[in-house]
């Protein structure tokens, strides 16, 4: 039978009706495949975040549970730390100080070391801690007088025998606080006027009589 009713849809191709109502119940079909696929892909996704969900939920659980039952700690370990952190923090300044090569160890001019300057440089490469084997340098009046002083610090240092840590050198701008060597020996020699007399026990700890009894 021939179709009475023809819809051009291009200039060279035409559809007839019928069999594009045929063709309906397969678009039909498709459709509700299509839909069913997208549902089923909804679902595994939606177990899927639900079951990670719950994993996470039992693995805070259980993290809980044990840092529950092991308090303090961790958290005292911290707390020492945060209280160690400030003496650890004066104890480098403190060595700072005292291996910090000053003006007054220097030559005026070159930048070379005084003889004095020679024995503070040895003490610090042979008789520091090998953590605290740091010879800070004092910063010069001029670049050329800072880098003048680092290479005497470091003559000095390549012609003392040291096994071990090597001794590093770094230049600082903190000036350590000192005194002059006449009111230091002034104290030491009150102190060596005033010192007690070393005398033995007159009684143990026990209440026996002692040695000098």
């Amino acid at each position: 039978m021939r179709c009475p009713d023809v819809i051009p849809l291009t200039a060279d191709r035409k559809v007839c009706p019928r069999a594009r109502r045929k063709e309906l119940p397969v678009m039909k079909f498709n459709n509700k495949l299509t839909s069913a696929a997208i549902a089923v892909l909804a679902l595994v996704t939606t177990g899927t975040s639900v079951s990670a969900d719950w994993s996470h939920f039992w693995h805070n659980l259980h993290v809980g549970y044990h840092r529950n039952n092991a308090w303090p700690a961790p958290f005292n370990e911290a707390d020492a730390m945060n209280v160690v952190a400030p003496f650890e923090i004066m104890k480098a300044n403190g060595w700072r100080m005292h291996n910090t090569i000053g003006h007054e160890l220097f030559r005026p001019g070159d930048g070379a070391l005084m003889a004095s300057g020679n024995k503070r440089v040895y003490w610090i490469a042979t008789q520091s801690p090998p953590s605290r084997r740091t010879v800070f340098v004092l910063r010069g009046g001029s670049e050329r007088e800072t880098a003048a002083r680092v290479a005497a610090v470091r003559d000095t240092i390549s012609r003392i025998n040291v096994s071990g840590a090597s001794t590093d050198v770094q230049v600082t701008d903190v000036e350590p606080h000192h005194s002059s060597g006449a009111w230091a020996t002034k104290i030491n020699r009150e102190w060596l006027q005033n010192l007690a007399a070393p005398r033995l026990p007159t009684s143990s700890a026990g209440g026996t009589p002692g040695i000098a009894n």
